[in-house]
């Protein structure tokens, strides 16, 4: 049994917005630990770990060093100074080191460099809780990037009295980047090959699959991916392994920054509002009209994708729809970059029809604000989405999202083909752009019945997409691992 007091968890990620961000993983890692901090209050001790990247020295953050210790490696050893500051009142660590940072990007794109990095990285910040004097209770683990901490722990620290009583849970994004030609460093770090006969043979030197074999407690980001997982079209070659370990896998919604995700105080926006006075929503569509060099006219739906254009976020199918639909009233506004094909698409259907097309291929968070203000329709028909956050943002600023029934957008969507007294959006199953077209179709048809329209507004705008329901699951998740 452990000592009576706070539960301390050790949170590991490879990014945490706002001190560093590459995508969604930046996104829960920069606000689930408070938000966790906040609905435990005095009864958890949560404290993030982050290398210290590059990324982070050019925003030159309030800090402290604390100190300097030295890492097993092999039959050598690493050094590794440790950092102290905040984010958003949380006591988050900073570690630096020539092997895992070297003013190196957040990730490299070649696995073997960024194999080294995190598998390095994993093992650092066991090493620096020890320094710390501070034994976790819980190592919350998140992606291939930190999953290693959690085999060392079984493996590497197994006879360590410092770890004896320290559990893990490990927090699957994106089970297809498992990590995948790490096999070097982990070896050249010590890592023994996993004995876990139930895991295939090339992934007994991976480092997710390493991870999810020895986790006390599997999570994925919403409860329809934990099922998705365990199915052969989307469990990336573990589906068996998975099926046979359901028993410690569970799916958690993500949620959103609802106090940087609010169209009542939005700084990035002309007119605020809310579900009780929408009035200001055309305006915002009005004035993005104005801005865009589109037809000002409230009766034109405003198509929107706000998007990195990949063919996974089922871009492609937005393009194939667009030809099948142009002769409709309609208008869209993309922003967004991504594959080169992709982008050079979205430019020429630009060109193709410039008074009915805007294409915005850029990152401009500014926009991305005023785009999900202005909007009618939000398009997200992804192939697969482990949660999708921006069908969230969508709904919360009274944009309809049109989606795929997959993964977390299954979760968070209420179809109006099911439920339309209830409805907040619009799903389809198909992985074609005919799917597509159809449930566009019915919207936009739809969109004509304002009372319905509105309606279906209202109710996209009162779900509750905050953290505080994650973290309150997670709250339980730590608090049942304890327990056991």
């Amino acid at each position: 049994m452990r000592s009576p007091g706070k539960i301390k968890v050790l949170f590991a990620s490879a990014e945490a917005s706002p001190l560093v961000k590459v995508g969604g993983l930046g996104d829960v890692a920069g606000a689930l630990p408070g938000a966790l901090a906040e609905e435990a209050g005095n009864e958890l001790d949560i404290r993030l770990f982050l290398p210290f990247h590059a990324d982070i020295k050019r925003k030159d953050p309030p800090l402290g060093l604390l100190g300097t210790f030295s890492v097993p490696y092999g039959t050598k050893a690493f050094s590794v100074e440790l950092f102290v500051t905040e984010l958003q009142g949380l006591k988050t660590y900073l570690l630096d080191s020539e092997v895992f940072n070297h003013n190196s990007p957040v990730y490299h794109g070649d696995p073997a460099l960024d194999g080294r990095k995190y598998a390095a990285f994993s093992v650092a910040l066991l090493e620096a809780a020890r320094f710390l004097g501070w034994q976790p209770d819980i190592v919350h683990a998140n992606d291939w990037h930190t999953a290693l901490a959690i085999y060392a722990l079984k493996t590497l620290y197994k006879e360590d009295p410092f770890f004896g009583k320290t559990r893990s849970l490990l927090t699957i994004h994106n089970l297809p980047f498992n990590g995948y030609g790490s096999e070097f460093a982990i070896t050249e770090l010590g890592f023994p090959l996993s004995s876990d006969a139930d895991l295939p043979d090339w992934a007994r030197l991976t480092p997710l699959p390493l991870g999810i074999s020895a986790a006390d407690q599997i999570v994925t980001v919403s409860p329809n991916y934990a099922r998705e997982i365990q199915t052969r079209d989307f469990g990336c070659g573990l589906h068996e392994y998975l099926q046979k370990n359901k028993h410690k896998l569970t799916g958690i919604l993500n949620g959103i920054d609802t106090k940087i995700w609010n169209p009542a105080v939005d700084p990035y926006i002309l007119h605020h509002y809310d579900s009780k006075d929408l009035s200001g929503k055309a305006q915002n569509k009005a004035a993005l009209q104005r801005e865009l060099n589109l037809e000002e006219n409230p009766e034109i739906p405003l198509l929107t994708v706000v998007s990195r254009l990949d063919y996974q976020k089922g871009i492609g199918l937005i393009f194939d729809a667009i030809p099948e639909n142009v002769r409709k009233s309609w208008q869209m506004v993309l922003l967004g970059t991504g594959a080169p094909d992709l982008e050079a698409r979205a430019a020429d259907l630009m060109r193709q029809f410039p008074r009915k097309i805007v294409s915005l291929l850029r990152f401009d968070e500014r926009m991305a604000h005023k785009i999900y203000a202005a909007g009618d329709i939000f398009i997200m028909p992804s192939l697969y989405e482990p949660c999708g956050l921006s069908q969230m943002i969508a709904m919360r600023y009274g944009s309809i999202p049109i989606a795929r029934a997959t993964g977390g957008l299954q979760d968070s969507i209420i179809n109006y083909q099911k439920d339309p007294e209830k409805a907040s959006g619009f799903l389809f199953t198909e992985k074609t752009y005919e799917g597509l077209v159809n449930t566009l179709n019915s919207a936009i048809l739809l969109f004509r019945d304002k009372d319905a329209w509105t309606r279906l507004m209202n109710n996209a705008m009162q779900g509750d997409f905050s953290w505080k329901a994650s973290a309150q699951n997670y709250w339980n998740s730590y608090q049942e691992l304890i327990k056991e």
